[in-house]
């Protein structure tokens, strides 16, 4: 049974950083598993291990994005920290529905998701990713840069080792 892909990673969707652009298309693949999950009716047990995952992701990838915005001064910084307190915000409150029974996981939910992640890269990070790729006063990025990339390739779930 083909259930196809609730978003299509492209490389519009990349912002320049690459420790960033990868964490996004984790994220895609992830929400695209969630969906794959919810399509193939495998059960609120799996759908909600996968929403933790990703919420989980999540959590750690406005972490690194944060801290680029606040190593560079990013004048965006509150709005943008703003933004991903809201959604995180959303996801604990569904999480907390979903735990006393007063929620599931649907398809409406999965188009929020995929409807902010892609709005959120598009253009809030998009304009992170202009600033960010302008200062010239991150002189060790290279060698952060290749040892987060060396690392994410090792480790599947990396992100929980940090």
């Amino acid at each position: 049974m083909t259930t196809g892909v609730l978003l299509q990673w492209s490389d519009d969707f990349n912002v320049g950083i690459q420790e960033v652009d990868e964490q996004h298309k984790a994220l895609v693949g992830m929400l695209n598993e969630l969906h794959k999950a919810i399509v193939e009716h495998h059960g609120k047990d799996t759908s909600r291990k996968i929403l933790d995952q990703l919420a989980d992701y999540t959590r750690t990838h406005f972490l690194l994005e944060e801290s680029l915005m606040r190593v560079t001064h990013y004048p965006g910084f509150d709005i943008h920290k703003q933004q991903h307190e809201e959604l995180i915000k959303q996801v604990v409150d569904l999480q907390q529905k979903l735990d006393v029974g007063g929620a599931t996981i649907t398809f409406e939910l999965l188009h929020f998701l995929k409807v902010w992640l892609a709005q959120h890269i598009n253009e809030s990070d998009k304009r992170f990713g202009g600033f960010f790729k302008s200062t010239d006063h991150l002189k060790g990025y290279a060698n952060w840069s290749q040892e987060v990339s060396t690392t994410m390739k090792k480790k599947k779930w990396w992100w929980k080792f940090w």
